[in-house]
């Protein structure tokens, strides 16, 4: 959503940290802290705490509470698109590039008529809060922090129930009801996290707890003993399976109807170059029918512009769109105030979630950009790597309570959102439910926004 130049002031307002009154924030940020489960959220991670949700203004509230349909739809036409591309009836550099890297054991199981209409059924974007409004610059279909967002939606529920004054967003109990709602009839369900995902692991634990661990267990990537019917949440990337023993009697059993699966194994799905596809001006046509026009207009104004940095040859009198270069090696000699650019892995790599393998152009020396550009260049075959415009984040003034010093300290910040859209129900009946928003606020001095310790982590409300 674009504001207009006039509104942006008021925007920027409307999403910052209105402290209570410090006798209260003392309260409510203790408060926070002692409902911490004994094992944490994170593995040996912490974050700053808020004495407050972190409110959105209206506008802003109910453009995220409508996103989840737009990417539900955008989900199936890439599903669509791909399954086309593989069948020749779209452009088959589509699936070419998709499948780049990818082993052919996963790109078999991608096109498998057993997976043929699976989409993630957690759906959560990175929203930053940029100079234009909102700013999609990714999607997770294996995302982190639905426990944290989950025990955070509670808490600072709890915390605010004797002085009310916005609810967070999804409610209370929003992210574990829309959880659970993803698994339909499914007696038993089995969260699944790999060792490299251990991070995660404490707040899949407190949400399995949180929902009777009766019915959700979390599984090592050693257990195998699935029954006939039960359910599996694959908290795994499809990049680490080598690492994960039970990956393919998991995908068998899936594959053959006998266990239900989510995400599934379609690592087209844990691509960044989607964004990119979104922007290309060839399959403009496909984007306007699968999406409407309504979707469509609306994805690209939240969505950078993004490339695929791939290497292959222009033809003399073309140029790469929005750049005018001529040929990727000349993008090695933009100048700093040219290079307002993010460069990226793709996916189906380690280096590909987190902060990892992101590098902003403008804060990079020219040696240094001219470095991970030829990176890009000749790895293309094996990890393709993807450009985006980079969109100046806007200054949000936040506040974290000092428990040492026991006082709120002031800090400007730069703002992620990342709602959580849980679709359940099949076909024509499926819905995306919104369950919560979480807020990362990172100094001012970061340019990239991911958890951290110096960061705060709060709920949304509205």
């Amino acid at each position: 959503m674009r504001y207009p130049a006039a509104m942006n002031e008021t925007a920027a307002r409307s999403v910052s940290l209105a402290a209570p009154a410090p006798p209260a924030a003392a309260e409510h940020a203790r408060f926070v802290r002692k409902q911490l489960p004994e094992h944490g959220l994170f593995a040996n991670h912490d974050w700053r705490t808020s004495a407050a949700p972190f409110p959105l203004g209206p506008e802003l509230a109910k453009e995220i509470e409508s996103l989840g349909r737009v990417l539900l739809q955008f989900y199936r036409a890439v599903n669509l698109l791909y399954r086309k591309s593989a069948e020749g009836q779209q452009p088959e550099w589509v699936a070419r590039w998709l499948d780049l890297g990818k082993p052919a054991e996963l790109i078999a199981l991608q096109r498998s008529p057993a997976f043929k209409n699976h989409v993630p059924r957690v759906i959560r974007p990175d929203l930053l809060l940029t100079e234009h409004g909102l700013s999609v610059t990714e999607l997770d279909s294996v995302p982190g922090g639905i426990g944290l967002t989950a025990w955070l939606n509670q808490t600072y529920s709890e915390s605010q129930a004797q002085s009310p004054k916005s609810q967070v967003m999804g409610g209370a109990d929003g992210m574990l009801r829309g959880f659970e709602s993803i698994f339909g009839d499914a007696k038993q369900v089995h969260i699944v996290v790999s060792e490299e995902s251990a991070t995660y692991r404490p707040e899949m634990q407190w949400l399995a707890d949180q929902l009777g661990n009766s019915k959700f267990r979390i599984q090592n990537s050693e257990f195998t003993n699935f029954a006939d019917g039960d359910a599996v949440y694959r908290f795994f990337e499809l990049f680490d399976l080598a690492n994960v023993a039970n990956a393919h009697t998991i995908f068998e059993l899936a594959a053959a109807g006998r266990i239900r699966l989510t995400p599934p194994p379609k690592p087209v799905f844990e691509e960044k170059m989607l964004f990119a596809l979104l922007w290309n001006r060839n399959l403009y046509s496909f984007w306007r029918q699968e999406l409407g026009e309504g979707f469509l207009n609306r994805l690209r104004k939240l969505v950078p512009y993004t490339w695929v940095v791939d290497p292959s040859p222009l033809p003399p009198q073309a140029t790469l769109p929005e750049l005018n270069l001529t040929d990727w090696q000349q993008l090695k000699a933009l100048s700093q105030k040219e290079r307002e650019l993010i460069l990226k892995v793709s996916g189906f790599s380690a280096h590909a979630w987190g902060a990892r393998g992101v590098f902003l152009g403008s804060d990079l020396s020219q040696e240094e950009w001219a470095t991970v550009v030829g990176d890009a260049i000749r790895h293309f075959q094996e990890s393709p790597r993807v450009l985006q415009r980079f969109h100046k984040t806007t200054l949000v003034e936040a506040q974290w309570f000092d428990f040492q010093r026991n006082e709120l300290v002031p800090m400007k910040g730069r703002a992620r959102l990342c709602p959580y859209y849980f679709v359940s129900g099949d076909g024509d009946a499926a819905r995306p439910q919104l369950g919560g928003v979480l807020a990362t606020i990172c100094p001012a001095d970061k340019k990239i926004i991911h958890g951290m310790t110096e960061a705060i982590l709060a709920p949304c409300c509205a």
